[in-house]
């Protein structure tokens, strides 16, 4: 039997898929091989390649992808109008279920070689040598308790420094300076060739509620500068933490915590503890909600302030673009070794409670 050139590019790329999924199907062996050997590497070629450009480059490419779909949808359209359903399902149809599915397997590839086998590593879990990252409920109250001394001593630090925001260039240095400081004691966080770039679409962030996201095709790590000043930093952290191969979120939580507490600058001391206090505060409230608001009601008023200012904010660009948006990414966080789905982000508390047992500090 003779198979078409479609046929046979599906077959490879079918095989090619199965040999990465079989390849991902242990952590020890990802780990010890692509996220430590290949991986970082590759990501620097990538950072080194278009950190330099101005725009983000990943940005363009997603709206060239936006632009091509809806050209296929209008050529799809045109067809179904001037052919006759027998002759267009007999000739059309078969070219374009293989094309939709070479796609398809193209970009899982690419997706995989790029960046996505990361989610199967050991990571900074295994990393650090934490201790289990389960945790009991006196535990989980100790760790707000600690979350909320932090979030008023940095705010008001940050308060007393009587500085301005930072513009978004002298974010990003300080997002570097952070990174340095906490790759003296971690090596494994050094991160070299920034490629760090305003979005794009910051726009379509506000109603879709994403503060900032890694392109893991160009290797660009993007911040959404539109959302309060005070949230950017530690969302640059924790996207620089994509970056450096930590795909899952609650790692990459962590990883931009460590950087951000390492850093001199309390503006990032104060960002990325009141993230992670509302994180651990929302675990807390699931099992006892009266502890919850207790300890939430200790927050000192300017940071109340700060926190009216995020709901406002959230409040104005409500809309129905969001929660369709969270319930793809669930699927696909789901689908990439985090049943949680987006409640993995908050899953960074048990994280934040083994370290604090290993090294007694936060």
């Amino acid at each position: 039997m003779k198979f078409s050139r479609n046929a046979r590019i599906t077959a490879v790329l079918l095989v090619i898929s199965l040999a990465i999924k079989g390849y991902s199907m242990e952590a020890g062996r990802v780990e010890s091989g692509y996220s430590t050997q290949l991986f970082p590497f590759f990501a620097r070629f990538l950072r080194q390649v278009f950190g330099n450009v101005p725009v983000s480059i990943g940005d363009l490419i997603y709206a060239s992808f936006v632009v091509w779909f809806i050209f296929l949808l209008f050529k799809l359209s045109f067809i179904l109008a001037q052919t006759q359903p027998t002759r267009f399902f007999a000739t059309r149809a078969k070219i374009y279920i293989y094309n939709f599915i070479i796609s398809l397997f193209t970009v899982y590839i690419v997706f995989n070689l790029f960046w996505g086998i990361n989610y199967n590593r050991k990571g900074i879990e295994g990393q650090l040598g934490l201790p289990a990252l389960q945790y009991s409920q006196a535990e989980l109250r100790e760790m707000n308790c600690l979350l909320l001394s932090k979030v008023n001593e940095s705010k008001a630090a940050w308060t007393a420094s009587k500085k301005a925001y930072p513009s978004t260039s002298k974010l990003f240095i300080g997002v570097e300076q952070a990174f340095e400081k906490v790759a003296a004691e971690h090596p494994f966080l050094k991160y070299t060739n920034a490629s760090l770039k305003q979005s794009l679409w910051g726009w379509f962030g506000n109603y879709a509620g994403f503060n900032g996201y890694y392109n893991p095709f160009t290797g660009e790590a993007q911040v959404n500068t539109n959302v309060p000043k005070f949230l950017q930093p530690f969302t640059a952290c924790h996207e620089v933490a994509h970056q450096l191969g930590y795909a899952k979120e609650m790692e990459a939580n962590f990883v931009g915590y460590l950087a951000a507490a390492a850093s001199e600058d309390p503006l990032f001391n104060y960002s990325v503890y009141l993230e992670l206090f509302t994180y651990a505060n929302r675990n807390l409230f699931t099992t006892d909600s009266v502890s919850a608001r207790l300890i939430r009601n200790e927050l000192s008023a300017v940071v109340k302030k700060d926190l009216q200012e995020w709901r406002s904010f959230n409040n104005k660009h409500r809309s129905f673009v969001e929660p369709a948006v969270r319930w793809g990414y669930g699927i696909f966080l789901r689908n990439n070794e985090q049943p949680q789905g987006v409640l993995s982000y908050d899953e960074v508390t048990g994280f934040l409670i083994a370290y604090h047992k290993k090294f007694q500090t936060l």
